[in-house]
């Protein structure tokens, strides 16, 4: 993972490791609600699916926190 990709994250350009998954952004962006919810180009992902699910050039992540009340 040495090289960079240009990914959005939650409506924000961002530079991410070529290779990356899901499970390695839920880290790298530090979300730690256990209730998370991910999509990944508008699809949601099951948590089960992110270590295998690797995002490429130009996708879309989106990190749902249904816990942050309002």
């Amino acid at each position: 993972m040495g090289f960079k990709i240009g990914i959005i994250v939650n409506g924000l350009s961002e530079k991410v490791p070529e290779g990356a998954t899901l499970e390695d952004l839920v880290k790298l962006f530090n979300e730690l609600d256990p209730d998370l919810i991910v999509e990944h180009n508008g699809r949601f992902i099951y948590p089960h699916e992110y270590g295998s699910t690797s995002v490429s050039e130009n996708d879309r992540v989106e990190f749902i926190n249904p816990n942050l009340g309002g």
